[in-house]
């Protein structure tokens, strides 16, 4: 096996998480792959232990965000991928821990334009799936069962398919590939929804999604800033999220969640194994009459663009909303309005039936005849 893998690590104040994780790839996967990781901003020591790390472990790639803004991973990622020395770069969180042999099955089935993904086994912290194993070896680093889950890897495991249809992290693509679709859109930064983004963007891009079912990790799911607080057991063992959503990432959720209605027109769409379909995207334009600033907040995110006669609405709603978007939610400027009122002058002045763009406008000029004599004589009925 003569590839390597990169693997991508961006992490914020989850150095118990990302200890845990460094240490079982390279005891199961050996020093061979390289691991970029990127502290965004941490408090907890994270990048004290990235140097140490990286003065022992030459195939170590370490980088920091100073702050005091956050970042987020959906910028972090790219960074490590441009840092990337691989071919073959892994998106992987920080909360994974790499079975043995992961490594042999995402080089196994990856190739230029196909995303690999490997199988998650998670304790029952979510909802069930057909794209990942429900099994419970502990849910949080302090309490793993490191051996029972090697045990029953080696022994029990044994998924009905070699391969499946389906993307979601930990996955694996040609840097190449990556960067020729730009990496991921940082509309969705600091986190959530960019996921959804680029992969609905691969497959637009004909790339072949596969999830290996052999090549696994152990996940610990959504720690760091959706759920801070980690995990516990209720008396009878049952586990749960403490505390469960942070406000900082309902928040985020919610704004990532309109803007990526903005961008597709649609929420997140996927099969059962994760495998995204995509809704058609048209240019659609509503005319807005006699509604408040909640009904527009409500109707914006779906639509291209808006025709709305109150001017105090639409300069609350842009005063509100814009800060959480990159989309000019005033595309109409001045100078559009200029251009409109010398429409009539531009057309005649073209003299021919035809398109063409004007500012933000697309015109279609279907006839060139003219009504302003009909305004002659005034008709009172």
């Amino acid at each position: 096996m003569d590839k390597t893998i990169s693997f991508i690590q961006p992490s914020r104040s989850n150095l118990k998480y990302l200890k845990w994780s460094y240490e079982a790839i390279r005891k199961n996967l050996g020093y061979r792959h390289e691991i970029c990781m990127a502290d965004d901003f941490s408090d907890d020591g994270t990048w004290e232990w990235m140097k140490e790390i990286a003065e022992k472990d030459s195939n170590v790639k370490i980088h920091r965000n100073d702050g005091p803004t956050r970042l987020g991973h959906t910028i972090l990622y790219d960074t490590l991928v441009n840092m990337a020395t691989n071919d073959i770069v892994m998106i992987y969180h920080a909360d994974m821990y790499a079975l043995p042999g992961l490594d042999e099955q995402i080089l196994k089935h990856i190739k230029p334009g196909v995303v690999v993904s490997g199988t998650r086994i998670e304790p029952p912290l979510h909802p069930e799936g057909v794209e990942k194993v429900i099994m419970d070896f502990g849910i949080e680093p302090e309490e793993f069962k490191e051996q029972e889950l090697l045990n029953w890897y080696n022994k029990d495991y044994k998924p009905q398919q070699e391969t499946t249809e389906g993307i979601f992290a930990p996955w694996a693509i040609y840097k190449e590939d990556f960067q020729k679709i730009g990496g991921h859109d940082d509309l969705f930064a600091p986190q959530s929804k960019e996921d959804s983004d680029i992969f609905n963007r691969f497959i637009l891009a004909g790339y072949e999604v596969v999830q290996t079912r052999r090549g696994c990790v152990y996940h610990m799911t959504c720690r760091g800033s959706r759920f801070a607080d980690g995990a516990q057991r209720n008396p009878d063992g049952e586990v749960f999220m403490k505390n469960r959503e942070t406000d900082e990432w309902l928040l985020q959720n919610e704004r990532s969640t309109r803007n990526f209605a903005r961008k597709w027109s649609s929420y997140c769409l996927h099969d059962d194994y994760l495998k995204p379909y995509i809704q058609p995207k048209y240019d659609i334009g509503y005319v807005v009459k006699n509604c408040d600033v909640n009904g527009l907040r409500g109707l914006e995110p779906w639509s291209d663009s808006m025709y709305i006669d109150d001017k105090e609405l639409v300069e609350q709603y842009i005063n509100e909303e814009q800060p959480q978007t990159k989309f000019d939610l005033q595309r109409l400027t001045q100078n559009d309005y200029e251009m409109l009122i010398m429409l009539p002058e531009i057309i005649k002045d073209s003299g021919k039936i035809g398109e063409f763009t004007l500012g933000i406008f697309d015109i279609k000029i279907k006839s060139l005849q003219t009504y302003e004599k009909e305004l002659i004589k005034c008709d009172s009925n």
